[in-house]
């Protein structure tokens, strides 16, 4: 399990705009298992939405994005470099999040070919889907 400062050590984001908050597992450049723990706290609940807080859809895709980076930026070739958007693909949103769940995270990269790769990403909540969808990436 990676804390918060071990996965500084691998990915550049940091607070507020890190949004995992602990490794369970990963294969550097395979595949990687993460959590974000969602709390009342949260800098974006105070305008989405004020009296009714849920995590956006575009966070939710980011932590995922983060957990991903954590399986591609751990790969020696891959230490101290960006892992960027280059795409979203087939992303659907099913459950809310909302503050006191916990968030688990999971990528698979499931194509590679030079610095632009693809994983598959689920982010569930008790075992329910909250979204899944393919992410395009660039390493930079």
């Amino acid at each position: 399990m990676l804390n918060k400062e071990e996965i500084k050590k691998i990915i550049p984001q940091r607070e507020p705009f890190l949004m995992i908050d602990e490794v369970e597992s990963f294969v550097p450049g395979e595949s990687a298992i993460a959590y974000k723990n969602v709390n009342k706290d949260e800098w974006y609940f105070k305008g989405h939405f004020p009296g009714n807080p849920i995590m956006p859809g575009v966070l939710i895709t980011e932590s995922l994005a983060q957990a991903g980076a954590v399986a591609i930026l751990s790969m020696e070739e891959n230490k101290g470099k960006n892992a960027l958007f280059g795409g979203i693909d087939k992303m659907k949103f099913k459950k809310m999040v909302v503050p006191g769940d916990r968030l688990k995270l999971e990528v698979k990269i499931i194509k590679r070919k030079g610095p632009i790769g693809v994983g598959e990403a689920l982010a569930t909540v008790d075992g329910k889907i909250a979204a899944k969808g393919e992410l395009t990436f660039a390493v930079v």
